[in-house]
This record gives C-alpha cells, sequence and structure tokens, in this order.
C-alpha cells in the first residue's frame, strides 16, 4: 500500500461564517406555521434547515486564503469571502429552499472547490 499525502485545503467553516445571516434564517424558519409539515403535531422536531445548508455549504468550499494564487492579497481575500456568505445568506432563506438559482450557484462554488482539492492532490500525489 502506498503511503499519498492528502492536499487539504482550508475551508469556509474554519474561518468564518455569516452568522447574524443564519439566526436570523433559523429563527424565522422555526417560527413558519402555515403549510409545512411540522404544524401536523406541536412535538414534531424543527430541523435547523438554515443551519444545515450554511454549515454543509461552508465545509465544502475553499476558504478564499486557500487559494493564494486566485486571492493575493487579504482584501482580495475578504471580497471574495463576503460573496460566499452573499451565496449563504441567499441558501438559508426559506424562500429559497427550492430555488434552483441560488442552489445552483451553491453547487457551483461546491465544484469548483472540489476541483482545486482534486488539482491539488493530483499534483502531490505526482511529486511522491
Amino acid at each position: 500500500m502506498t503511503d499519498h499525502a492528502v492536499v487539504a485545503q482550508r475551508k469556509l467553516i474554519e474561518v468564518a461564517l455569516p452568522l447574524d445571516a443564519i439566526n436570523k434564517a433559523s429563527a424565522r424558519a422555526k417560527s413558519i406555521r402555515h403549510g409545512h409539515p411540522s404544524t401536523l403535531h406541536l412535538w414534531w422536531a424543527r430541523r435547523p434547515l438554515a443551519a444545515a445548508r450554511a454549515v454543509i455549504f461552508a465545509q465544502m468550499v475553499d476558504d478564499p486564503s486557500a487559494n493564494p494564487d486566485l486571492f493575493p492579497t487579504e482584501a482580495a481575500q475578504e471580497k471574495e469571502r463576503q460573496r460566499l456568505f452573499g451565496i449563504i445568506e441567499e441558501l438559508v432563506k426559506w424562500e429559497n429552499t427550492t430555488n434552483e438559482i441560488v442552489l445552483q450557484q451553491a453547487r457551483d462554488e461546491i465544484w469548483q472547490s472540489w476541483r482545486r482539492t482534486c488539482a491539488a492532490n493530483a499534483v502531490e500525489q505526482s511529486r511522491t
């Protein structure tokens, strides 16, 4: 068995999250009372969809600081981080649960991070 080093990119969740937007969306989702299955029983457990979406997205997407070739300055990294936060802020909104445009934006960002990680690991693997 060969031992290959895995290149792990620093993920957005390790650096920062737009907690105010996530908390606001989570509180709103919890208070939805009309037309949602959670209204069937008072004991029905509320699922934190907003928080779950934010956390899953942020753990799969690279933080801009992980890609200094794309974002060489702290200002560029912060600008990109804020753009990613904008995607999270849209992703956590209840009304965007099935919004294909918002979901596709999130998928595209995840895919880009995945491709960069695969490329970095391919380079590392070729060195060993």
